[in-house]
């Protein structure tokens, strides 16, 4: 009897491991999908959306788990892109900027709520209160009151303008909300982050995170000017869409904005870059990058943002919480916070995704300006590592961008329906030539010859075309340059006299960059 239970609870036992060793064993093929998986959904993907190139990295539980390239740097040229290919990550430079800072405070040489002005003196806002009362932890969160993309044309596109001049016409720029009361994404406060880092440690913020970054990481292909994009080798070539057709376009050129978006690095220098971020700061080599409690910090929500209800192919993602940490955006994904962070450029878009408690990493760099894409693939991702339902969101992502598609037409048909189109300007055209002045951006210049006025933007050279009748005093400035893609409506105001009081401006279609920053502007005739 005795004989018999002892075999029976083997038996038991027995079963009991055997059960156990297939949960492991799934739960393993979970954690680690095969790369084939990766690959039908990046390639589905990338014909989708047209996209000519993309470079993977996937890390999971301090490991590497792929580091990929898919497709061609260029169309019309067989290169691959491989996992070595150099893309601009753009905004995901934020990142990196904050890191940097947080070096400094571990050395005791920064604090995180000292204001700007102990570090910067002639550091200025247009309000005196916020000159004052803006902190280091203020510049990196969105928060400073300007509107969203404020003062990006000052070197958007590239200018003439350095730097430091983008940061000392801060203060012409008036503010869109009171100080940390919402919450509008910006570029310009990080340069001025980049001239703090420069301020105190006497490096440039190119050589600061250069030499105590991308070094200690091990990031040795990355780079971190934007005109690193130009250079010839393993460098994926820009890419957008163009009256109607994708094609090569010019790269972003101008360091003006290093700080802000400079850094061009590719999939294994990223994956690398995610593990520190995981491991709270740890280096390869077990010493550290930045302390935890640092690293922390990074990823602490400071600034709210608003859910709105969204698309409904979305409604199973539908955040409970959003808002901005230090260089990170924060929300929750499933139940489960999501560190993430996307960057945009001309002819580059990227992706960077981390769920800390899941020690999952995801970034997606393309050399195409689609944002379904990269959204699509990490969406997928990280479903699979969740063991979330299977959902179909290359499919979601096309039917939202035809929406959006359909919604700019509808928005052109419904601004070329209201149009006055027999009507005329109130003053022959050689009376709305001069130069125009805006205190934050400077002048433009106007001119007519030939029965035709021209435009030009004079810090910004590739602002230049011809100003073409709308209705009334309003024209459209339609620029030379037609991959800029931002044609902009421009309205003359006049006085009772007959002269021209003020000009403003807006973008055209509601598609086009929001650093074209027209809105903002407010010209008056200085000749």
């Amino acid at each position: 009897m005795r004989q018999q239970n002892l075999s029976r609870l083997l038996r038991v036992i027995r079963g009991g491991a055997a059960l156990f060793a297939l949960l492991l064993l799934a739960a393993a093929r979970s954690a680690q999908p095969p790369a084939v998986e990766f690959d039908a959904v990046v390639q589905r993907a990338m014909a989708a959306f047209e996209v000519p190139g993309l470079s993977l990295a996937v890390v999971k539980d301090g490991r590497l788990v792929t580091a990929k390239g898919y497709g061609v740097r260029k169309l019309g040229d067989p290169a691959p892109v491989d996992a070595k290919t150099l893309f601009g990550i753009a905004s995901n430079t934020k990142a990196f900027t904050a890191t940097a800072l947080g070096i400094l405070v571990d050395e005791g040489k920064l604090r995180w709520d000292a204001p700007v002005i102990d570090y910067l003196p002639w550091f200025q806002m247009s309000d005196p209160y916020v000159t004052r009362e803006m902190t280091v932890r203020d510049l990196l969160v969105h928060r400073s009151g300007l509107g969203l993309g404020a003062g990006d044309l000052l070197w958007w596109p590239p200018s003439t303008y350095n730097r430091k001049d983008i940061a000392r016409r801060l203060r012409y720029i008036p503010l869109a909300t009171s100080f940390r009361s919402a919450y509008a994404y910006d570029n310009v406060l990080y340069l001025v982050a980049g001239e703090v880092i420069e301020a105190i440690s006497g490096q440039s913020w190119e050589d600061f995170v250069s030499s105590r970054i991308l070094a200690k990481v091990g990031m040795t292909g990355s780079n971190v000017r934007h005109s690193d994009a130009t250079r010839a080798g393993n460098v994926a070539a820009t890419h957008a869409r163009v009256d109607g057709k994708v094609r090569p376009i010019a790269p972003f050129d101008s360091d003006n904005t290093n700080p802000a978006g400079g850094i061009n690095s590719n999939a294994e220098d990223m994956a690398k870059w995610m593990l520190v971020q995981l491991g709270e700061g740890k280096l390869a080599d077990e010493s550290v990058l930045i302390r935890p409690g640092t690293a922390r910090q990074l990823t602490t929500l400071v600034t709210p943002i608003p859910i709105g209800p969204g698309p409904a192919e979305f409604a199973a993602v539908r955040p409970s919480f959003n808002g901005y940490g230090l260089g990170f955006g924060l929300r929750d994904y499933r139940g489960h916070k999501l560190v993430t962070h996307t960057g945009g450029l001309p002819g580059y878009v990227s992706r960077v995704a981390m769920i800390p408690d899941r020690q999952l990493g995801i970034a997606i760099l393309t050399n195409q300006e689609s944002t379904e894409a990269f959204e699509a693939i990490a969406n997928s991702i990280m479903d699979g590592y969740l063991g979330a339902e299977k959902v179909d969101w290359v499919a979601a992502y096309q039917a939202v961008e035809r929406r959006a598609q359909q919604a700019n037409a509808a928005s052109a048909q419904a601004s070329a329906s209201a149009r006055a189109a027999a009507s005329r300007p109130s003053l022959p055209l050689e009376k709305y030539a001069g130069t125009y002045r805006d205190a934050w951006y400077g002048d433009i210049t106007i001119t007519a010859a030939a029965g035709a006025l021209a435009i030009k933007f004079d810090r910004t050279p590739s602002l230049s075309g011809t100003l073409e009748p709308w209705q009334y005093d309003t024209f459209v400035a339609k620029w030379r340059d037609r991959e800029l893609r931002a044609d902009a409506f421009v309205t003359f105001a006049l006085n009772p006299d007959g002269t021209i009081d003020t000009v403003k401006m807006r973008a055209v279609s509601p598609d086009t960059d929001f650093s074209y920053d027209f809105q903002d502007l407010l010209f008056r005739k200085v000749s």
